[in-house]
């Protein structure tokens, strides 16, 4: 599933087609695609895993779930949930979920909840996780509305980073260390993002798929844990348990 970070990537790749008119659109979606055909892209916007066509009136939100895929002026064989033709060029979307969202996309996102936004709060984040502490934090970083775009790759190398088991509890970790997690949710994401950038984001794996901790010297754990069993890798060793 694309992260955060793959989201902005794709915002910025298509900026070419903001202000344009589409001239033409195709695809197996079962929204009704022929809404948008002679319609002018407002501008493009993302909120953590989901990449938002902005018109106006109304929003088309994208998300790519496990296996979505797109192509900028090119295509691939099989049929494309969405493509929209413009005059200079047109943009494919493959396997993933799309969804209309009426009216003023504000309305439907906070924006202080996403850690790459410029307008991501810190303090929010940390408001939201003081209200959970019997939830193990590998759940806590996955959260969308607290950690808009934070994945499970981002959730295992910041707990890697930080040094702290991803079974801990929320309120039994303590507070400046809960800082570090939520500042380094947003550091990680934007070297996540200039990594992926220049295509060598798993060079830099420390923990994600790892067998050994580079700090100890010693085998990995693999696990699927907490409530959303997620594959997590982290080191018994050296990840401090708090529960």
């Amino acid at each position: 599933m694309p992260e955060g970070p793959s989201i902005v990537i794709l915002k910025e790749e298509v900026q070419q087609f903001a202000g344009q008119k589409i001239i033409d659109v195709s695809g197996n979606s079962s929204i009704d695609i022929l809404r948008l055909k002679n319609k002018t892209i407002f501008e493009f916007k993302s909120w953590g895993k989901h990449f938002l066509i902005c018109f106006d009136g109304f929003t088309v939100k994208i998300h790519m779930l496990m296996f979505g895929t797109y192509r900028i002026n090119d295509t691939k064989e099989t049929t494309a949930r969405l493509s929209m033709v413009f005059a200079n060029g047109e943009i494919n979307f493959y396997t993933c979920s799309i969804k209309i969202l009426e009216g003023n996309i504000n309305l439907y996102y906070d924006w202080e909840e996403d850690v790459m936004n410029e307008n991501w709060d810190p303090k929010k984040a940390k408001k939201s996780l003081d209200k959970i502490p019997k939830k193990m934090i590998c759940d806590a970083l996955l959260e969308q509305n607290i950690f808009s775009g934070v994945g499970n790759i981002i959730k295992n190398e910041v707990l890697y980073r930080c040094k702290i088991h991803p079974e801990s509890l929320v309120g039994k970790i303590p507070s400046e260390d809960i800082q570090k997690l939520i500042d380094e949710s947003v550091i990680y994401s934007f070297q996540f993002l200039n990594w992926k950038k220049m295509n060598e984001l798993k060079k830099h794996w420390l923990a994600h798929t790892k067998k050994v901790c580079v700090r100890c010297n010693l085998p990995l754990q693999k696990k699927y844990t907490g409530v959303k069993k997620r594959r997590s890798f982290f080191c018994t060793n050296c990840q401090e348990l708090y529960q």
